[in-house]
């Protein structure tokens, strides 16, 4: 299985970051994992702003050369795995402009003039591991599941990847927050992960 993590916290002493360190421990652990590439958003300065003018039209997105690595790793990858905090209730800036740039029309998906176009990133799981200051439940009660479905239905599902889970770790700044059990669930979880 070969993996490629997608970092996205711009301090390398947070609990973020303590996240990613456990997942990487744990599929280097994993006998069905082949290989692991780690993208690192904020280390690797990935600029997340889109840019159309006369010299880059949307429509050439999906042939951007400056992209070019970002999209092999992402055709590379058999399984997906998004570390990142939870702010204002969805993911960072960071990660939606790598959102915006990297699934992009003809890489992504392609319009086929049905509802819902025809997804090319089919075949691959995704796996988020995000935490938040809140409790848990605040996602679900207070926002509506917002963030699951930002990310399950309106960017996985319409490039074609069904298979998506979610780790909601809430309470992350409280003493009491449980960091260590919950950094050992993701590393057993990684440790034992299949496709």
């Amino acid at each position: 299985m070969k993996t490629l993590i997608v970092y996205t916290h711009p301090n390398h002493h947070s609990l973020s970051y303590s996240f990613l360190q456990k997942t990487i421990q744990g599929l280097q652990e994993n006998t069905q994992v082949e290989e692991i590439q780690v993208l690192d958003l904020y280390a690797e300065s990935f600029d997340p702003l889109l840019v159309f003018n006369e010299q880059k039209r949307r429509r050439d997105m999906h042939a951007d050369p400056e992209l070019e690595k970002h999209r092999n790793q992402l055709l590379w990858a058999e399984k997906i795995v998004f570390v990142y905090p939870i702010w204002w209730g969805r993911p960072p800036a960071m990660l939606l402009g790598y959102i915006d740039r990297m699934f992009a029309s003809n890489f992504a998906y392609r319009d086929n003039g049905s509802l819902l176009p025809e997804g090319l990133l089919k075949g691959k799981s995704v796996v988020c591991v995000s935490t938040m200051k809140g409790p848990s439940l605040y996602p679900l009660f207070w926002l509506n599941n917002a963030h699951k479905v930002l990310m399950r239905k309106a960017l996985f599902r319409y490039v074609g990847i069904k298979k998506v889970k979610f780790f909601e770790f809430g309470g992350m700044e409280k003493a009491q927050g449980k960091q260590e059990q919950k950094l050992e669930r993701i590393y057993r979880y990684f440790k034992a992960v299949a496709q």
